[in-house]
């Protein structure tokens, strides 16, 4: 059996490449970072397509449909099971054999006759049968030459001769109908014998065809599955090729999640500080706008208070119904002022100062510059790794050198070579006992059609002296005076008797023999392999040896101590697995060793391990932009008195609303009584005030209105952005800082990091497509369990099976052989002539 080691140690080698390393899949990163946000999960690793691996297409379709002689099966396999209900003893069978059937406690004995109860009672029944059934017929014949026993020639006239005749009639034929049933089941079930063994060339041409293409197609596979390395190699080769753009681009996406936002922060205190200038010099510009605006405006109001003032005071006013509207408009001329005080408000000038000095430097520029440093990253990496890509090439083709140089020590293809010469010669060799196969069936067949002639006989006597004594019997005759026809039946129904007697004994022993036979292979083989308790019974642990524990990896392998079990296996190849995962041959080497040797060998680790990259040379903020942070936060835009100015702004420009009192004041004109001289002069000169002060209101108060809407705006968002400024420009500081820290100490981490799960990540897909190709593509053992099976079909459903109902037709036959014979006995003596008669009983 050398071809089947080579062949296991060529698939165990397919497995070392299947297998991920242990250090690799359980070992921690070397360098540990404290900072718990910093823990980076795996860069994703593209996805390879190693294709399909070249699958067998097995021919044997292991599956048996009887069709209707199933029906005379079911039949059969009910009439054992009331013979033996009991279930299948595994526990007894495991006694037995570990006790090499020798030292047999009593309580075994009765539990195994408690179990053969039923099959013990029927082969004492069949022997008794045998026995009795001569003893009884030599009994009869000298009774019966003694005239007893129905051997005397006479017969006594009865009243009721015709019903029991007629009785007699109609037993004998129900019981050679049945007779005739039982023959045909015999018949039926020895010609389904023949038919199947012919068959059965059937599922042995195709199952030495699927173990042809089971070694045929193996070699292929494995080399297909060696040859896929090169894919995984040549895909690491590309991305050492393109390391800049790849591994440099992977290490920018790892830390441009701590260095672009920090980055991005300072680039919005840049456009900060351009926001606060603007709001600084909208400030400034409203400043004297206001200041200017509420001079004039304090001016005008005065000038219009004191026109109004001396209107007030003509002598028109002095008329009782005038008085009193006078008197209330000159109570209301202390209103026309201004309410906002603008001149108080310090000057920003010296902030605006600061921020137009920071504004100097462009800090944005200095921040774009941080963004090329840092994608520059890429081109870094590829400058600082070429001496690590040319190492690693050279060791990938030192490790492809390695799988061929290991796929070649073992002579596979001339291995399985040799199983197909010994598959070919033992089909020649099986093929040579068709012959005589066919010879012995049909030396079976004969036998058999023989044993069923002798029921047929008996039949043809039977048929024969029923037809005879129906048709020859007259009514009117007496016993005396019968016909011939009518003897020659009663004689032939005798001679039928005469034949079961010697035939049924005969009968009965052979029935009772493949019955016991028969009845247990079915109940103790067959019944047992469908259900796989037989299986249970075979992988018992330490069946065959107290010192070996499993059986059929000590036959296979010499180790009895590996967990593999005939069922286990027998259900992977009956799923179409691999060979090696239903051989459990991972569990015979040692798979790490051969990935330590190549895949995953140290020197590629320390090629790793001893990667280097120095980032020093990014720079994310010069200093100059860390100044001018620094200044812009010291600028003094959080000394701004912010809440004097918002305060000066809620007054609002004027103590009253000037439209409004313009109104009023027209208002005021309707309570003048009329008809008075003096009210058209001072209704004109009031029409006139109000006038000058809705003038007034368009031409100063409305500009001043919208500058001091602009200084709100102004101040309010000058306010939000000066809110805890130092903090903030600490923190952006800080951001960059630790940004920079990350690529300085932790870029190597990172590179060898990106490195391992890219580019040994390939390999550990191509390891887990081997590995999962081995389980379920690569030699799929589906033939191993189609044999199994074929051998359960030939020999339960063809042969067991047609035995068993052969047996039962033919036992049945047998069996009513007896009634047979008394009812023949009783029917001869109405068809018989007689030598005497009687006269009719009164």
């Amino acid at each position: 059996m050398l071809w089947t080691r080579w062949l296991v140690l060529l698939l165990c080698w397919g497995a070392t490449s299947g297998e991920p390393q242990a250090d690799e899949r359980d070992g921690a990163p070397g360098e540990v970072r404290s900072d718990p946000r910093r823990q980076r999960t795996p860069p994703p690793v593209e996805p390879l397509d190693f294709g399909f691996v070249p699958a067998a297409v097995y021919d044997t379709h292991a599956y048996y449909e009887p069709g209707a002689i199933g029906i005379l099966f079911h039949v059969v396999h009910a009439f054992l099971y009331v013979v033996q209900p009991n279930t299948f003893p595994k526990d007894l069978i495991v006694k037995v054999i570990q006790q090499n059937m020798g030292g047999i406690k009593i309580e075994e004995w009765r539990k195994w006759i408690y179990y053969e109860a039923g099959f013990l009672i029927c082969a004492t029944l069949g022997i008794l049968f045998v026995v009795l059934t001569p003893i009884i017929a030599t009994c009869f014949c000298v009774c019966r030459c003694c005239e007893n026993c129905g051997g005397e020639m006479h017969q006594r006239q009865r009243k009721n001769a015709d019903c029991q005749r007629g009785f007699y009639t109609a037993s004998l034929v129900a019981t050679t109908m049945f007779i005739i049933v039982g023959v045909l089941i015999a018949y039926v079930a020895n010609h389904n014998i023949s038919n199947q063994i012919k068959s059965t060339r059937r599922f042995i041409n195709t199952n030495i065809r699927d173990l042809k293409t089971f070694a045929n197609n193996t070699p292929a596979q494995v080399e297909y599955m060696t040859a896929q390395y090169t894919t995984a190699k040549n895909k690491v080769l590309s991305d050492l090729d393109n390391i800049g753009p790849l591994l440099g681009g992977r290490i920018h996406s790892q830390l441009e999640k701590e260095v672009v936002p920090s980055l991005d922060t300072a680039l919005r205190m840049a456009g900060a500080m351009r926001e606060t200038k603007e709001a600084l010099e909208n400030i400034s510009s409203s400043l004297e706008v206001l200041q200017e605006g509420t001079g004039k405006l304090q001016a005008s109001l005065s000038g219009e208070r004191a026109s109004l003032s001396n209107t007030l005071s003509d002598p028109a006013c002095t008329n009782g119904a005038v008085s009193h509207t006078c008197n209330t408009i000159r109570s209301t001329l202390s209103q026309l002022g201004i309410s906002a005080d603008f001149s108080r408000l310090p000057d920003v000038s010296p902030a605006l100062a600061n921020v137009n000095t920071v504004l100097r430097t462009d800090l944005s520029n200095i921040v774009q510059k941080g963004y090329s440093s840092f994608n520059d990253t890429p081109k870094l990496v590829k400058e600082q790794t070429k001496n690590i890509v040319s190492g690693v090439k050279a060791m990938l083709d030192k490790i492809g050198t390695e799988i061929n140089n290991f796929a070649k020590m073992f002579p596979v293809e001339s291995s399985l070579a040799n199983f197909t010469i010994f598959i070919n010669n033992g089909q020649k060799k099986i093929e040579s006992y068709y012959p005589r196969i066919d010879q012995m069936d049909f030396y079976r067949w004969i036998c058999c059609v023989a044993m069923l002639c002798m029921v047929v006989l008996v039949l043809a006597f039977n048929i024969l002296g029923l037809m005879c004594g129906i048709c020859g019997y007259d009514k009117q005759a007496s016993p005396t005076t019968r016909g011939c026809l009518s003897n020659t039946g009663g004689n032939l129904l005798m001679a039928g008797v005469g034949f079961s007697f010697i035939f049924a004994w005969v009968l009965m022993g052979i029935v009772s023999t493949l019955f016991i036979v028969g009845g247990n292979v079915e109940k103790l083989v067959c019944e047992p392999l469908a259900n796989r308790q037989l299986f249970k019974i075979i992988d018992t642990p330490f069946l065959v040896h107290p010192s070996k524990k499993n059986f059929l990896p000590g036959l296979l392998f010499q180790n009895p101590n590996i967990d593999l079990t005939l069922g286990s296996m027998y259900r992977q190849c009956h799923e179409n697995n691999g060979l090696y995962h239903a051989l459990q041959l991972e569990t015979m080497f040692n798979i790490n060793s051969f990935l330590n040797r190549t895949v995953y060998n140290k020197d590629l680790a320390q090629v790793f391990e001893s990667v280097q990259v120095d980032l020093q040379d990014i720079t994310l903020l010069e200093q100059a932009g860390r100044d001018n942070l620094i200044n812009f936060a010291n600028s003094g835009i959080g000394q701004i008195d912010y809440e004097a100015h918002l305060t000066e702004v809620n007054k609002g420009v004027t103590l009253v609303d000037l439209l409004s009192f313009s109104t009023d004041l027209e208002a005021q004109l309707s309570d003048l009584p009329k008809h008075t001289r003096p009210r058209g002069a001072l209704e004109n000169a009031l029409k006139g005030h109000a006038s000058s002060i809705r003038q007034i209101h368009r031409d100063q108060v409305v500009p001043l209105e919208q500058a001091m809407t602009t200084l709100s705006q102004s101040i309010r968002l000058l306010q939000r952005m000066s809110s805890d400024l130092p903090v903030k420009v600490t923190n952006i500081l800080s951001a960059i800082d630790a940004a920079e820290y990350l690529i300085t100490h932790n870029a190597s981490h990172v590179v060898k990091q990106v490195q391992k799960f890219s580019l040994v990540g390939y390999f550990k897909q191509y390891t887990e497509w081997v590995k999962n190709s081995l389980t379920a593509e690569v030699a799929q053992c589906k033939p191993i369990s189609n044999i199994v099976d074929s051998m359960e079909i030939v020999g339960c459903s063809f042969i067991v099976d047609s035995v068993n109902t052969f047996w039962f037709g033919l036992g049945g036959c047998s069996i009513l052989l007896i009634p047979s014979i008394i009812f023949s006995v009783k029917l001869a003596k109405y068809y018989r002539r007689m030598d005497t008669e009687d006269v009719f009983e009164e």
